[in-house]
């Protein structure tokens, strides 16, 4: 139904729709900036804003001060330091056709009575980020936030390697840019979280946004995020006078910029750089939703200032979204390593941002259930990031009348053990390790080296082995011998003694290697350090509740809640009795030696903040060592607080419950007394 003229509204029904859009545009900002995770395309949150703008403009005496047209970006994270921006990051106005960028272009000139030549860039999806350096070296990175409060995120910036730590002239100086994830890096974080069963998400925007603010550096650091920077806070102060000359200025000084920027004196010039870039969009490595025009003379930009919430010298004209309409045929369910079964799509062959696309992943049953896909719907096709076809939505006018649901599988198509639908992720899984499905992968996993250590047992040696009825779960490979080794392709005598070798070796490893190599879900290397240090065996560990587990220090209630649900599976019962006639060890051996005496001995220590000579994995362990007990919150059982710089919240709440405290300086001399 076409939405009624605003002209034809009275106060009270404008009141309304006004009163509903706020509502539903701040749930989505609030989903999009502060969640990381927005549930509608940006296309439609775009119309829903446009609708919202052109009501308050009929009607000014509406506008409301939470209404996101007066608003910057979103909440910033309570863990992470706050960082004032003492020149607003600001967003920027939107325009949707040549014909509005025309329009925009007019009235500015029209206002400056002068021909404008404007500098025209890509609009990268990403995250907006200042960058501080003072005498030439890095010493500050933060987020956006609502633009005039952001988000420390100085450690996980020094991760990202296109962000220079040192400038090659001693310069106090503030730039600003986007931090991206680049397409490649989003295709592989979104198929390592959907294998383990995790949200994927949306976009690379997101993908950023969620990776620049980790508390732990070292998640970003393994995102592989990049930067395109774009503005230089003050350049008269480096004689620089054309947006044109800052780009290249920070080029110079080792920034990573983008190489496509071109200066545009008419409009004509800007629709062939918007037609080139709308053609090239799907072959770069990056992803980009729109162009930015902005004034290339910076004096005039400082002239024409800003509004509330945008600068008035700058417009991002944004791409419409890109879809194909196509039917789908077939789903497929496929079960991966770790036992998630994915649904994809089997659909009519379409052209599609370049590409001929007849599969696109449906992601899990709450994604079909949320946009009730069936068997025959005819659908829109885009590609998220630019890369992964995905379903938009369903087009219902066009739904045959005998459409039914999705019949959704209760069992693993693999091996036939019931599915389960665990209350902390969106997957569908099989928790049978004897899946056939997953053998290969969890075997490979098993002989990893931070699992069980054997060294030969690749991915390869595991298909031969397979390929051979050989093995059938990991226990099978404590039964190999030289003459079942003798059959694989280029494996000889020295091969076969090193490979046999390798696995009876394996038999004497510390408990936790083979908690850890069993694959179970959300249990790492840590955590099954934990458990089987506190439980001391694997039977003592399989035997133990979800509330006896979740006691233990560093461990949770999901990672209880898997624990128990693994060791309740026959197929765990029966595999755990084949490695014990094995002669698999099944007792902690790992124990090391901790002090017990001394300062930090018997002590619960929280540590939080940024340190000048320690980063926090190395301090937790030189403090273990010592004798503490080294937890991720704080509590009324804490003993003492380490803080750092920028401490945040956890510093708060240890004032309020009145812990002993201490910074970086009592600190190094406190160690030193220990040595």
């Amino acid at each position: 139904m076409a939405e009624k003229p605003i002209n034809e509204y009275t106060q009270v029904e404008a009141q309304s729709e006004v009163d509903a859009l706020v509502a539903r545009l701040n749930t989505w900002r609030d989903e999009y900036y502060t969640k990381d995770a927005p549930t509608v395309e940006d296309h439609e949150y775009d119309l829903q804003y446009r609708r919202l703008q052109d009501l308050e403009a009929a009607f000014p005496a509406l506008v409301r001060t939470d209404s996101p047209t007066q608003l910057v970006g979103g909440a910033t994270d309570d863990d992470l330091p706050k960082v004032p921006h003492p020149i607003p990051m600001l967003s920027m106005g939107d325009v949707f056709s040549l014909e509005e960028l025309q329009g925009w272009a007019e009235r500015l000139e029209v206002g400056v009575d002068q021909t404008v030549d404007y500098n025209v860039e890509l609009k990268i999806d990403g995250l907006s980020l200042s960058l501080v350096y003072e005498n030439g070296k890095l010493v500050q990175g933060s987020t956006r936030g609502d633009g005039n409060i952001g988000e420390d995120v100085t450690k996980n910036v020094r991760t990202i390697p296109d962000i220079p730590q040192t400038l090659p002239e001693p310069l106090n100086i503030e730039v600003r840019g986007e931090c991206y994830m680049p397409k490649a890096a989003f295709a592989e974080l979104n198929a390592s979280r959907e294998a383990e069963g995790q949200a994927i998400f949306a976009n690379p925007r997101n993908a950023a946004a969620g990776s620049l603010r980790q508390l732990d550096a070292n998640i970003t650091k393994a995102r592989k995020l990049a930067t395109f920077m774009y503005t230089v806070i003050d350049p008269a102060q480096y004689n620089l006078t054309t947006q044109h000359e800052a780009i290249a200025f920070m080029q110079k000084l080792g920034f990573a910029t983008n190489p496509t920027s071109v200066v545009a004196k008419d409009l004509a010039t800007m629709d062939d750089y918007i037609t080139t870039q709308t053609a090239d969009r799907d072959h770069l490595a990056y992803g980009i939703d729109g162009i930015v025009v902005k004034v290339n003379d910076l004096a005039l930009q400082a002239e024409l200032g800003n509004t509330v919430k945008v600068p008035r010298w700058e417009i991002a004209y944004k791409f419409p979204p890109e879809e194909a309409q196509t039917t789908i045929r077939n789903v497929e369910w496929t079960v991966g390593r770790t036992g998630v079964v994915t649904p994809t799509a089997v659909m009519d062959p379409v052209q599609l941002a370049g590409t001929t696309v007849s599969r696109a992943t449906l992601h899990n049953v709450d994604q079909i259930r949320e946009k009730d896909i069936r068997l025959g719907d005819v659908v829109m096709l885009h590609k998220a990031g630019d890369i992964i076809p995905e379903v938009s939505r369903v087009l219902l006018d066009q739904r045959g009348a005998d459409s039914k649901p999705l019949e959704i599988p209760t069992a693993c198509p693999s091996c036939g053990e019931d599915l389960v639908h665990l209350d902390d992720e969106v997957a569908l899984r099989c928790l049978n390790p004897r899946c056939p499905a997953q053998v290969a992968s969890q075997l490979t996993h098993f002989a990893s080296r931070n699992a069980m250590n054997i060294d030969g047992l690749g991915p390869k040696i595991v298909a031969q082995l397979m390929s051979h009825d050989l093995i059938h779960d990991v226990a099978d490979l404590y039964q190999l011998t030289a003459d079942d080794l003798a059959g694989l392709d280029k494996f000889k005598e020295k091969a076969i003694n090193n490979l046999l070798n390798a696995i009876d070796n394996s038999r004497q490893n510390s408990a936790e290697r083979l908690v850890f190599g069993l694959g179970i879900r959300h249990v790492g290397g840590k955590a099954a350090q934990l458990l089987v240090a506190h439980f001391k065996t694997v039977d003592a560990l399989s035997l133990a509740s979800a509330e006896e587990i979740s006691a233990v220090d560093g461990i949770g209630p999901i990672i209880a809640q898997a624990v128990v649900a693994w060791f309740a599976m026959p197929g765990a019962q029966q595999l755990l009795r084949e490695l014990r006639d094995a002669r698999v060890n099944m007792r902690y051996t790992s124990e090391q030696a901790v002090a017990t005496e001394g300062f930090f001995a018997g002590k619960t220590v929280v540590i939080t903040g940024s340190f000048a000579d320690f980063s926090r994995p190395e301090l937790t362990k030189q403090l273990t060592a010592l004798g503490a007990k080294v937890t991720g919150s704080v509590s009324k059982k804490t003993d003492l607080l380490v803080a750092g710089e920028k401490a945040g919240s956890k510093l708060t709440k240890a004032q309020s419950l009145d812990i002993a405290i201490m910074n970086e300086a009592t600190l190094k001399e406190t160690l030193q007394g220990e040595v």
